[in-house]
C-alpha cells in the first residue's frame, strides 16, 4: 500500500467539497452558537477550545486534518512525505512548498516569512505562547525561497506534523505581529481580536465573551467561497440552550458542544429544524483492571503498589477473569442507555484513526454470558452456595469505582448485574470528579492511586499520531509512592516485549509500519486484559437541516472547512 494514501488520503481530499453555489456570499447570513464564548482570536493566547475553534475561520496551518483524521493540505501544494522527497531520509527535517498565489486577507502576499516569523512568535524566550508544544524538538524554521519552508529538527522525527500542523498551530501575519514577541503579546489588543488571515472569513468585529461578527474575505484563495457573505458567532448560555436554538427554534445554524443526554436530544430533533452530529476522534470509556494488590489490610508502601511482579493482584492478573468479565458486557447497550450517537461500542483502547484501529478484538461487540461463565469454570473457578465463584480460596469480588456522574452510574449498574450473572460479587463506589481526577497524592480516592480493583474513566490523545498515547504503558509509567503517585500506567500494566515496540515505533518512519505497530500494542494491552475498553466516545453538535457541506471533525476544529457550507432548501 502506498504509504501515502495509508494515512494522509486519496488524492480527492486535496479538492474538498464541491462548491453548491454559484459565488461568493451568494447564501447571506450564518449564525453559529457556541455557549462558551471565545475571549480572543488568537490561539497562541489561549489553551481554549472555543478560542481556537473561533479564529480557525480566519486564521490557517498549513495542513488540516480532516473529519477522518487524514491530513488535507490548506496552505501547501502538497503534504510532505519520503517519498515524494520533503521529509529528509534521516528525518531530521520537513521542506513545505506553500500554495502560489496565497494572499493575506488585507491583499498582501502570504509567504515563507510569515511562517519562521510564526515559530519566532511561539518559541520567544519570554513566552507568550499557549503552543509552544507544537513546535518541541524544532531547532530552526527557514525561508529558502518565498514559497519554501524548512523546518529542522534537533533530533530524527519520525512524525514531523506538528509546527504549523492542525487548527491550535496556524500561521499569523508577520507585519501585523512583528511588534507583538514575548511580553508583549497580550498586549495588542487589534491584532488578538482581528487578526489578519489566509481563512475564508475577515474579523469585523469582536466583543470578548460576547459575539463576533465576520465578513466573507474578498482575498480568498477560492473566487466562489465561501457561500456566506456574513458571520455571526454568538457566545454565551448554556448547552441546552444552544441545542433548542438549532434544534427547536431555528434561530441558529450550528450549535457546538451539545453535553446533554440522548432523550433530550432526541426530543429537541423531533421539531424537525436541524441534526445532531457527531465526531469521533480517540477518546474510549474503558474499564482498568489493577494488576497489583488492592487489599485495604496492606500498607502504604504496598496497596497498590507495583513491585516487580512480587504483590500482583490475587485473580485480575489471570486472563481468564478478564476475559469473563469483558464477555458479560453488552457495550452496545451501555451506549444506547448513554450516549446514544455520541458513542460507539468498541474493543480497542486505541479506536482511530482508521490505520491504527485493530480488528483482531471484534469479539467483544457480543455478548457471551454463557460463554463467560464456561471460561471461569474451564479455568477452575467455580460456584459457591451464594453464587460468587471461588479458587484456592479466594472469591471473586471486586470493589468498582468510577467519578460521580448519571451516566457512569448507570453504567456501573448494568456492569454490576451482568457480573453478578457469572458470579462475580461487585461493590459499587463513585467518587466526586474533582477528587478523582484531582491528583492529591494525599488523598486515597484518586485514580491514579487505584485503591480498588476496577475502576472506569475516560481517556484520549491530542493529535493523529499514537506514538506518545501508546507510550503511556511502559513499566516507567506506573505511579507510585516515589513518583508521587504520578504516572499514566495506572492498571500498572507491565511487559518488557511492549516497551520494545514502544521504543521500535519511535525510531520508525514508514507510516504503515507505525499503523501495525500500533496495533500490535493495542492488542497486547486488551488481550491481556488490564483494560477492558468499553464505548469510543465522541463530541456532538447539531447544524440547521438547511446548512449543507458540514463535515464535523473531532481532529481539528469543527469549523475547519467552513469555506464550504452552503445553504440548500
Amino acid at each position: 500500500m502506498n504509504v501515502k494514501t495509508l494515512l494522509l488520503g486519496a488524492a480527492a481530499s486535496l479538492a474538498l467539497a464541491p462548491a453548491a453555489y454559484a459565488e461568493r456570499g451568494a447564501d447571506g447570513h450564518l449564525n453559529i452558537i457556541y455557549w462558551q464564548a471565545p475571549s480572543t482570536m488568537n490561539p497562541f493566547l489561549s489553551g481554549g477550545t472555543k478560542e481556537v475553534e473561533a479564529s480557525s475561520m480566519v486564521i490557517e496551518p498549513l495542513i488540516r486534518f480532516d473529519e477522518k483524521g487524514e491530513m488535507v493540505p490548506m496552505l501547501v501544494s502538497e503534504i510532505p512525505t519520503v517519498e515524494n522527497g520533503g521529509v529528509a531520509e534521516d528525518l531530521k527535517s520537513i521542506t513545505y512548498k506553500l500554495k502560489e498565489g496565497v494572499k493575506w486577507s488585507d491583499g498582501s502576499d502570504f509567504t515563507a516569512e510569515d511562517v519562521v516569523f510564526t515559530w519566532e512568535y511561539c518559541t520567544h524566550p519570554e513566552g507568550g505562547c499557549a503552543q509552544s508544544s507544537y513546535f518541541d524538538g524544532v531547532a530552526s524554521v527557514e525561508a529558502p525561497d518565498p514559497l519554501t519552508v524548512k523546518v529542522n529538527f534537533t533530533e530524527p522525527k519520525p512524525f514531523p506534523y506538528t509546527a504549523f500542523v492542525g487548527s491550535e498551530s496556524p500561521v499569523i501575519q508577520k507585519a501585523q505581529f512583528s511588534e507583538c514577541l514575548g511580553a508583549k503579546a497580550p498586549e495588542c489588543t487589534d491584532a488578538n481580536f482581528g487578526p489578519i488571515g489566509t481563512g475564508p472569513f475577515t474579523v469585523d468585529e469582536f466583543k470578548p465573551n460576547d459575539v463576533i461578527s465576520l465578513s466573507a474575505n474578498e482575498n480568498y484563495r477560492d473566487a466562489a467561497k465561501p457561500a456566506f457573505a456574513t458571520v455571526t458567532l454568538k457566545g454565551g448560555g448554556d448547552a441546552a440552550a444552544a441545542a433548542r436554538a438549532v434544534l427547536e427554534t431555528g434561530e441558529f445554524d450550528y450549535a457546538w458542544n451539545l453535553q446533554l443526554a440522548p432523550e433530550v436530544l432526541e426530543k429537541m430533533e423531533a421539531a424537525g429544524k436541524g441534526e445532531v452530529v457527531v465526531a469521533f476522534g480517540t477518546s474510549v470509556e474503558r474499564l482498568h483492571l489493577n494488576q497489583t494488590n488492592a487489599d485495604s489490610s496492606l500498607g502504604p508502601d504496598e496497596r497498590s503498589v507495583f513491585m516487580n511482579g512480587e504483590n500482583k493482584h490475587p485473580f485480575l492478573t489471570d486472563p481468564a477473569v478478564g476475559k469473563a468479565l469483558s464477555m458479560a458486557i453488552d457495550r452496545q447497550l451501555l451506549v444506547d442507555v448513554g450516549y446514544g450517537k455520541a458513542g460507539k461500542a468498541t474493543c480497542n483502547v486505541l479506536p482511530a484513526p482508521e490505520a491504527y484501529a485493530s480488528t483482531a478484538n471484534d469479539d467483544c461487540l457480543t455478548q457471551d454470558i454463557e460463554g463467560a461463565k464456561k471460561v471461569l469454570e474451564d479455568a477452575g473457578w467455580v460456584a459457591g452456595a451464594d453464587g460468587v465463584r471461588e479458587k484456592d480460596g479466594m472469591r471473586l469480588s471486586v470493589l468498582y469505582q468510577t467519578s460521580t456522574n448519571a451516566v457512569r452510574q448507570d453504567t456501573q449498574a448494568l456492569v454490576k448485574q451482568w457480573w453478578n450473572e457469572i458470579g462475580v460479587e461487585t461493590e459499587l463506589r463513585n467518587i466526586d470528579a474533582s477528587v478523582f481526577f484531582g491528583g492529591d497524592p494525599s488523598s486515597p480516592d484518586t485514580f491514579q492511586k487505584f485503591y480498588a480493583d476496577i475502576e472506569m474513566y475516560t481517556n484520549n490523545f491530542a493529535g493523529v499520531d499514537p506514538e506518545a498515547y501508546m507510550a503511556n504503558w511502559r513499566c516507567s509509567e506506573i505511579p507510585t509512592p516515589k513518583t508521587q503517585w504520578q504516572g499514566s500506567n495506572i492498571q500498572r500494566f507491565c511487559d518488557p516485549a511492549y516497551d520494545e515496540i514502544v521504543t521500535e515505533m519511535s525510531k520508525t518512519a514508514d507510516l504503515e509500519t507505525r499503523g501495525e505497530l500500533a496495533k500490535q500494542m493495542n492488542d497486547m494491552i486488551v488481550q491481556g486484559y488490564s483494560i477492558i475498553p468499553l464505548i469510543h466516545r465522541g463530541g456532538q453538535s447539531a447544524h440547521a437541516k438547511t446548512l449543507a457541506g458540514v463535515k464535523m471533525t473531532d481532529w481539528d476544529s469543527e469549523l475547519w472547512n467552513i469555506a464550504d457550507w452552503h445553504r440548500v432548501e
